[in-house]
C-alpha cells in the first residue's frame, strides 16, 4: 500500500510512489489533450464499452483538467504508461475524480490506489474540501477500492444522476499538510 509518505514530488511536477510489489511508479501531470493522455482516455472508454455497452456520455473539456481548476495524471512504470486519473472542479466546490484507469498488465499492484491518493492530495492542496465520483455496478474492483479508501454514497449528479446501476461516492478531504503535493501550484 502506498501512502503519502511513500511519495516524493520533484520540482518538475513528477512524483514517485512505490507499488505493492516494490516497483517504483512515476506520476506526471499532462494536459488532457496530450497524445498519451488521449491514448489512456480511449483505453478507459473501451473498458466502459466492454462493461456497460457504450462510452461514457459525460461531457468533458480538456481545459477543465488544467491546474489549478483540475489535473490529469499519468502513471508510468519503467517508462511504460500504466494508468491515469484526473479531477476537475465542480460548481459546488468539490473536486470530481474522473478517468481512473489501469492498464490490464499493471492491475492488482496498487496503481489505482497511488493515482487516487495523488489526485486527492492535489484537490485538497487546491482548496477542495471533498472529492466525488461516479462509477457503476459493473466495476466491482473500483467500488471495493473506493470503499477501502473511505468513500461513502453521495447524491447522484450529472448525466448519470438517475441511471440504473450508477454509483455515486464521495469523501471529505483533510486540509493540505506540509508534505502536500505541488501538483496544484
Amino acid at each position: 500500500m502506498c501512502t503519502s509518505a511513500d511519495r516524493g514530488t520533484s520540482a518538475e511536477g513528477r512524483s514517485e510512489g512505490v507499488l505493492r510489489d516494490g516497483t517504483v511508479a512515476t506520476l506526471r501531470s499532462l494536459p488532457y489533450d496530450d497524445p498519451l493522455a488521449q491514448y489512456l482516455v480511449e483505453a478507459v472508454q473501451q473498458e466502459y464499452v466492454q462493461r456497460y455497452g457504450g462510452r461514457d456520455a459525460a461531457v468533458v473539456e480538456p481545459a477543465e483538467f488544467l491546474p489549478p481548476q483540475g489535473l490529469f495524471l499519468v502513471v508510468e512504470v519503467d517508462g511504460v504508461a500504466a494508468g491515469c486519473g484526473a479531477w476537475r472542479a465542480m460548481p459546488d466546490g468539490a473536486a470530481e475524480i474522473k478517468r481512473v484507469y489501469v492498464e490490464p498488465a499493471f492491475r492488482r499492484r496498487g496503481v489505482a490506489r497511488l493515482v487516487v491518493a495523488a489526485l486527492e492530495e492535489s484537490a485538497a492542496a487546491a482548496g477542495h474540501p471533498e472529492v466525488v465520483l461516479n462509477s457503476g455496478r459493473e466495476q466491482p474492483e473500483a467500488l471495493a477500492l473506493y470503499a477501502d479508501l473511505g468513500y461513502r454514497p453521495v447524491p447522484g449528479y450529472g448525466v448519470y444522476a438517475c441511471a440504473p446501476g450508477a454509483v455515486f461516492l464521495g469523501r471529505r478531504l483533510d486540509g493540505p499538510d506540509e508534505e502536500a503535493s505541488s501538483w496544484a501550484s
